[in-house]
């Protein structure tokens, strides 16, 4: 019975720990960005805060590397975000705020749902972020980015399926997503959600492609086939979001 309690208190130090520790990581990615006013701090803050990914023998490393990828992609795009709104605090906490929702509350689930929802928070604020920085980088940059992120969110939701072309499907998926995004580096429509930053047209188109690429592949998964029944309505979803997008919104302030 001692045995048990003791066993009780460690864990219940642990949560207390791990909430901690979470939210001054989150707490302090603003700090920094507010008091040193340069993003690499905050940056470097967000790479060694994953020093865990390397404390394993090195033929570990990359399987590591790359089940931690959404996470880092998310930490850093925050980092860009933050920045990119200096000067406007109430965006800045809200941008922390939705960060230590991340780490609390989605970030350690495993379910299948909770997996597809970390890809589309990893994907939406990653294409959000080298839109904010597009201005300043080339347009390989741009791509190659770009990539990453659709590689990394795809496989991210693949390796929850047991898939066994994981690596093909990631790969040509982020192809996808640097393709779209070229498209958008040389068109880039957005919408003002805050004092200081944009949502891009082409955060929405990717991530309405991205949901129903997710649903064609899982009614494929499910069924050896794909079956109209399933995918009629998110291609139809999807589709339509995408021209309104266009043909009626696309007109809106550029960025």
């Amino acid at each position: 019975m001692e045995l048990l309690r003791s066993v009780r208190r460690r864990s219940f130090i642990s949560e207390v720990a791990y909430i901690v520790l979470n939210i001054a990581l989150a707490v302090m990615l603003l700090i920094l960005v507010l008091v040193v006013n340069v993003p690499w701090p905050a940056l470097g803050l967000v790479l060694l805060s994953k020093w865990r990914v390397f404390a394993v023998r090195s033929r570990y490393w990359m399987a590591n590397i790359r089940a931690n990828l959404v996470d880092v992609i998310v930490g850093i795009s925050m980092v860009v975000l933050l920045y990119a709104a200096s000067g406007d605090l109430p965006t800045q906490i809200g941008l922390t705020a939705l960060y230590i929702a991340w780490l609390l509350f989605l970030k350690p689930r495993s379910k299948r749902g909770h997996v597809v929802a970390q890809a589309a928070v990893g994907l939406i604020f990653g294409i959000t972020a080298i839109v904010q920085i597009s201005p300043s980088l080339p347009s390989s940059a741009v791509v190659l980015l770009s990539w990453l992120i659709g590689y990394a969110t795809a496989r991210h939701i693949l390796s929850v399926q047991h898939e066994s072309h994981i690596n093909f499907l990631s790969i040509l998926w982020g192809f996808v997503v640097a393709e779209v995004m070229w498209l958008g580096y040389h068109w880039t429509i957005g919408y003002q959600v805050s004092k200081s930053l944009q949502l891009s047209q082409i955060v929405i188109i990717i991530g309405a492609l991205s949901f129903m690429a997710e649903r064609i592949y899982i009614s494929y998964h499910r069924n050896g086939k794909i079956q109209s029944s399933d995918i009629m309505m998110p291609a139809l979803l999807s589709l339509s979001i995408i021209g309104v997008l266009i043909f009626v919104f696309g007109g809106a302030a550029t960025i």
